[in-house]
């Protein structure tokens, strides 16, 4: 047999597994062995799993977010998941990815079951029906705080015989002269809770000479609730210096009848441990305490310390490298210099530093043309970034993506977010956006909710559509189709609730938490709902881009970070700089003689103008009738030829020339659609009323802003918007006055005339 040559690391597999006797691998899979295709790598998986004593199936596919390809596959033990009974919530899989040569590499391998190996077809091991001791503990519950509850461990006065059978953390953590643990960690022990786990295994740690630290939580596909979780040492991973990627940790499982059982463990740490670790900074006593969300929830962030009395403000995690502070503060501290307008801001607790949030002055003077409709792009959370990395991006009057701001964000806490928000506000001189895209995590509902109230909130659609996926894949095909019907079909609130309800009840979904929580927050995801608020366009069928692309990723050296962040925002702002000259050395063609096209040719810039245009040429396909008249007021209704199933009404007032139309593209994008288009050409109107012209959309945006704000806006929104237009066009004269001595005399002499009459008007 011959093995072709690939890269260092790599073997084409699919040779030995047609290699061997019987077709049947005698290769273990590892990271590094490649495939020619994703069924090539199924199929070597399989013959594997018959020889070990194990079935597989398909799990989990990730599509890449420029061209929605696939770009990498689970293959899992057919055990994982707890969707049937006869599942355990097995770990065992084998990950491939596909590389730019075409082949698909294993890049991640999980050998250890949590269930015995043996021939197909026979009953689960004894060892998974089997009884083990539970360990018990008290809960105290706290009234003044709503939802939450308090795990607090008593001091060790019980000294009562514990209950037959059962295991008793109080006196597991503190018997004997040393303080040892005596009941080591294994596979099987049980707990009532979580919480119990967590303080069981942190007081093994603190025995033993280890920190540890709430590790990575997997959800249920079919509810969304936590079935199983990971305590880690401190030391797991890599995200900070401090830690070497220790593999030692103990998983426990959620059991059917509520309690949480331990299977899975490992035990050896590759760092040295310490001595046993003093009572006030590990161990579990009468003084620490463990908040634990009603709904399973249980983050690290949510630890609090009792000291006399006293509850000390929560301990948080910080996911942001001490070096990367030392780096951005150099960087700062140079771009202030250059830029009176750079602005940034450290959050700081208890004395350590957490989330940074930075804005160049370009940045900030977008925000007061184009921060209505924001986007808070976060998607660093759905892989294993080195950086938290986010951006605030807004649409300029060329619908091409702008920068507001930046971020690394420490934790994804409440309080992360609102401390980011609420800086967005510093640095932009108070200015609530109108919308704002942003992921459908509860601190990020929480922290807008909070700083801005007025917001509306809509998730992201990658998210919406990851946790569609896990749902739908549970459901027939007859169950997605009527689902996307209601969901994308449906015109009014009341025929979306009917449409829902008939779900619920044909497919028996009224208790399920997902269906439950989707439809409490369909305002923030359903089009139905989205489409009277202005997105500036933003589409609700694709996720929005990444500003930066591939040029930062999890990969990112730190001493790449800033030069590839330039380098990015350079290229970003070079395209705005190209579209600014096209739309005013190019003209678009007309295609009509209407006096409209003509106005907004004049007006919006190329693309923007183009939208209308294509909306104005579909308007001739429609026919529209009037349906009601009282006093100034009129109703049309707007159909297309030769499709009655598409209709609009369309409502328009003579008096003030206020006119909207029951698909809400104005509302929605700024611009007005064909509906209304149509209405006009029956009525004779000729040009388009000024106040349905939106200006951030003109070629003249960049300047003559301060107009949107002189009626409506508040004396300190446009003192800010006087400052940055002025800001901005004084650097614009400082870069081209700096070209030659010829150009600064030229700019120096009308910054001075312009000076003397400022003076005189004083």
């Amino acid at each position: 047999m011959v093995i072709k040559a690939y890269p260092v690391g790599m073997v084409r597999a699919i040779d030995i597994v047609n290699g061997g006797d019987e077709g049947e691998s005698r290769v273990e899979p590892h990271v590094g062995l490649a495939f020619d295709s994703a069924d090539d790598a199924r199929e070597f998986y399989s013959l594997y799993a018959k020889r070990m004593g194990f079935k597989i199936r398909t799990g989990q596919l990730y599509r890449s977010r420029s061209n929605g390809s696939v770009s990498s596959r689970r293959y899992v033990c057919s055990k994982e998941g707890f969707q049937i009974n006869s599942r355990t919530g097995c770990p065992a899989f084998i990950r491939v990815q596909i590389r730019d040569s075409g082949k698909w590499v294993i890049d991640h391998f999980v050998k250890d079951h949590n269930h015995d190996i043996e021939p197909m077809g026979e009953t689960p091991p004894p060892f998974m029906l089997q009884k083990t001791p539970i360990v018990k503990n008290s809960i105290a519950d706290v009234t003044k705080r709503p939802k939450v509850k308090l795990l607090e461990e008593v001091e060790d006065e019980d000294r009562r015989p514990c209950p037959s059978g059962v295991i008793n953390v109080k006196r597991v953590k503190r018997e004997g002269d040393q303080g040892q643990s005596k009941v080591e960690p294994y596979v099987g022990l049980v707990f009532n809770s979580a919480n119990e786990a967590y303080q069981y295994y942190h007081a093994h740690g603190a025995n033993n000479g280890f920190r540890v630290r709430i590790g990575q939580l997997f959800r249920s596909k079919f509810d969304g609730s936590i079935t199983s979780r990971r305590f880690v040492c401190s030391k797991e991973g890599f995200q900070h210096p401090s830690r070497v990627g220790c593999g030692a940790y103990m998983r426990i499982k959620r059991q059917e009848s509520g309690t949480w059982v331990v299977d899975r463990l490992r035990e050896d740490h590759n760092h040295g441990l310490g001595t046993q670790m003093e009572d006030h900074k590990g161990s579990f006593n009468a003084s620490n305490k463990f908040i634990e969300e009603v709904n399973d929830g249980l983050e690290i962030k949510d630890l609090v310390t009792k000291y006399n009395g006293n509850l000390v403000k929560r301990w948080r995690e910080n996911h942001i490298g001490s070096d990367w502070y030392n780096m951005f503060l150099e960087y700062f501290q140079s771009k202030q210099a250059e830029d009176t307008g750079f602005f940034y801001a450290v959050e700081v607790n208890d004395g350590n530093c957490m989330s940074i949030f930075w804005a160049d002055g370009r940045s900030r003077y977008s925000c007061s043309q184009f921060g209505d409709a924001i986007v808070l792009d976060t998607s660093y959370k759905k892989s294993v970034y080195l950086v938290p990395f986010a951006t605030f991006v807004g649409v300029n009057h060329h619908k091409q993506p702008v920068l507001l701001a930046c971020a690394l964000i420490a934790d994804e806490s409440k309080e992360s977010y609102t401390w980011l928000l609420k800086t967005w506000l510093r640095a932009m001189s108070g200015r609530h956006p109108l919308s704002m895209i942003a992921d459908q995590d509860k601190a990020i509902q929480q922290a807008i909710a909070e700083v801005f109230p007025g917001t509306h909130h809509r998730f992201s659609l990658w998210q919406i559509k990851a946790k569609e996926r896990e749902f739908l894949s549970l459901m027939d095909n007859g169950f997605q189709c009527e689902y996307e019907k209601c969901t994308l079909h449906s015109q009014t609130a009341d025929e979306f609730d009917t449409a829902w309800n008939v779900l619920l009840n044909r497919y028996r979904l009224k208790e399920n938490v997902w269906m439950k929580e989707m439809y409490e927050s369909r305002a923030s995801w359903v089009p139905l709902h989205l489409r009277a608020t202005f997105f500036a366009g933003i589409s609700m069928n694709k996720s929005v881009d990444s500003f930066f692309g591939t040029l930062l990723n999890a990969q990112t050296p730190i001493v790449e970070f800033v030069s590839r962040y330039e380098r990015g925002l350079e290229q970003r702002r070079e395209e705005e700089r190209k579209e600014d000259s096209n739309t005013f050395n190019l003209q678009a063609f007309l295609q009509t003689k209407e006096p409209v096209e003509e106005q907004c040719r004049r007006s919006y810039t190329l693309t923007v103008f183009k939208i209308f245009q294509k909306e104005l040429l579909q308007s001739y396909s429609y026919l529209g009738f009037k349906i009601y008249k009282e006093g100034a007021n009129s109703r049309y209704l707007v159909r297309k030829c030769g499709n009655d199933n598409e209709k609009n009404i369309v409502t328009f007032c003579a008096s003030n020339l206020n006119v909207t139309c029951s698909c809400q593209m104005f509302e929605f994008e700024g611009v007005l659609c064909r509906h209304v288009l149509r209405v006009f050409q029956m009525l004779e109107i000729r040009e388009i009323p000024s106040h349905y012209i939106l200006h951030r959309w003109t070629r003249n945006a960049e300047y003559g802003t301060v107009h949107d704000v002189e009626s409506g806006g508040t004396s300190q929104e446009l003192k800010a918007l006087m400052q940055w237009s002025l800001r901005e066009t004084a650097c614009k004269y400082i870069e081209a006055g700096s070209a030659s001595l010829e150009k600064y005399k030229l700019a120096y002499e009308i910054m001075r005339e312009g000076g003397r009459k400022l003076f005189w008007q004083r």
